[in-house]
Parts: C-alpha cells; sequence; structure tokens
C-alpha cells in the first residue's frame, strides 16, 4: 500500500482543486486516484475528506468581497426586521412583516435559505456517512455515478427550462431548499456536490451562473462541517508527519481551487455544461471497462 506522504497530499491536493468546484466529482477522483496509487482504507479516506478543506478557503477568499458585503447588509436588514416585530404587534400585521420582509431584505432571507439549504445533506449525511464509506466509496460506484451524472447534465443542458432569477441574492428559501434537497444526492461518491447542486439550480429557474454561485457559498456550510466532522473523528489516525503532508495538500487544494473557480465562473457566462456532461459519461465507460 502506497504511504501517505508530501508526493501524494499535493497529487490529492491538485487533483481536489482542480474538481472541487466542477461538475465531475471532486470525491470520486480522489477515490480513483487512490485506487490507482494503492492508497486505499481508513485513512485514505479520511485524507479524500479531509483535504477539502484547502479548496472551501479557495471560496472564502475568492468570495470574502461579497461576503462581507452580505454579512454587512444582512445585519443591517436584522436589525430593521427586528424593529418591526415587536410584541404588540397583532397576528395579522406580524405576517404581513414577515411577507413583505422577505421581499425587502434579501441579503438576510439569502443567508437564512443558504442555512436550510445545508440542512438536508447535513442530517443525511451524519446519519449514513459510515454506511456509505463502507459501501459506496468504490471505483464501481463513481463510474456509475459519474455516468448517470453526466446524462443528467445533457439532458438538462439540452432542454433548458425557463430561467427565473438572476440574481444570487435573490435566490429565495423555497429554490434554496430545492438546491439543498438536490445535494443530498452527492452523499454518493462520483455524483458531485458542484454538479447536483448547479442542476438543481438550473431546474429551479436559476440562471447558470447564479446557479454556481449559490453552490459555491453553499459549498461553505457543507464542506466546513464534512472535513471539521471528518478530522475529529479521525485525528487518532495521523501521526506528525501524516498531519505535515495533508497540510500540503490543503495548501495545494487552496491555490489550484482559487485558479479554477475564477475560470469556471468565467466559463459559465458564455458555455454550457455538456462538455462536463460528454467527459463524465466518456471516464465512467472507460472505468467500468477497465475494472
Amino acid at each position: 500500500m502506497e504511504q501517505f506522504g508530501p508526493g501524494v497530499a499535493v497529487l490529492l491536493g491538485m487533483l481536489e482543486g482542480l474538481t472541487e468546484y466542477l461538475p465531475v466529482s471532486s470525491t470520486g477522483h480522489l477515490i480513483l486516484a487512490g485506487h490507482c496509487l494503492g492508497f486505499t482504507g481508513h485513512v485514505a479516506v479520511s485524507v479524500e475528506i479531509c483535504i477539502q478543506l484547502g479548496a472551501v478557503l479557495a471560496v472564502v477568499a475568492y468570495e470574502r468581497a461579497k461576503i462581507r458585503s452580505l454579512l454587512s447588509h444582512a445585519n443591517r436588514e436584522r436589525r430593521s426586521l427586528r424593529r418591526h416585530l415587536h410584541l404588540h404587534l397583532p397576528a395579522s400585521s406580524f405576517m404581513r412583516t414577515i411577507r413583505t420582509s422577505v421581499g425587502a431584505h434579501h441579503h438576510l432571507w439569502f443567508l437564512i435559505g443558504l442555512g436550510a439549504a445545508f440542512l438536508p445533506a447535513a442530517l443525511v449525511g451524519l446519519l449514513a456517512h459510515e454506511w456509505i464509506e463502507a459501501h459506496l466509496f468504490s471505483p464501481r460506484t463513481v463510474a456509475l455515478s459519474l455516468i448517470m451524472g453526466g446524462v443528467v447534465i445533457l439532458i438538462v443542458e439540452t432542454w433548458p427550462g425557463t430561467v427565473r432569477c438572476t440574481v444570487l441574492e435573490h435566490v429565495g428559501l423555497s429554490r434554496a431548499v430545492g438546491v439543498g434537497l438536490a445535494q443530498c444526492m452527492a452523499l454518493i461518491p462520483g455524483t458531485s456536490r458542484s454538479g447536483s447542486t448547479i442542476v438543481g439550480g438550473l431546474l429551479l429557474g436559476l440562471d447558470r451562473k447564479v446557479a454556481t454561485e449559490f453552490s459555491f457559498f453553499l459549498a461553505l456550510p457543507t464542506m466546513f462541517a464534512a472535513t471539521g466532522y471528518k478530522f475529529v473523528q479521525s485525528y487518532h489516525l495521523f501521526n506528525t508527519q501524516d498531519l505535515l503532508a495533508l497540510f500540503i495538500g490543503m495548501v495545494v487544494s487552496f491555490l489550484v481551487a482559487w485558479a479554477v473557480i475564477a475560470a469556471f465562473l468565467s466559463y459559465v457566462k458564455r458555455h454550457t455544461l455538456k462538455v462536463f456532461g460528454y467527459y463524465r459519461v466518456g471516464l465512467g465507460t472507460i472505468i467500468l471497462i477497465v475494472l
């Protein structure tokens, strides 16, 4: 079995950064790389999940100005809404204020929607992660998921629906929850978290760029929770050299992911996701033939 060291960490970090925000499944590619390297087992699974921290920090760094603006506006909207929601309001006025606030406090409701979108996958993952890691972290599962996800992307992009939302902050609670439910599919290795959330957003009427940006923002709570939970669970499996190698892998994934985020956001403004659908179907087919 290949030992986890700086060389493997750099390779996995590059692969993670390159694939995390593209609709091709970073976990699937890491599993395939680990299989080719002979790097498998509990430590490998933990590394494949924890190394994602570098990629999620890349979103924080890249979108830092938008995140600051979003939090600042949401805080002002929260204070404004709080002034209206006092105990002496009659029930009818209370509900009218809530309904009005949805349209008037976009940033605040965006954050509420983001939190609601995070919950479905968090709950399912918490309940089923051990079974998933034991039974689905295999090249065959990845191959089948790549093919099925690729077909879905091709169908959605061939017959696109009506675009109803072109501004990120206007996604709304119901659409956010819908995207969050779609993210549950990404718990199956090879499906792709970004792929499932972007496609879910497109099906719900989001503009392609908005769907992509919302997918990036949804990655923040989702991946912070997943990597943090897994690291706490598996910390005892790593020695000092392993932790150093893991840190190197995270740094590499951060740098590569930063470049990919910028390039992908520019790409989706002008192009469909069909090329990724074809790539997934082709790669999945090759894997099934080779297995």
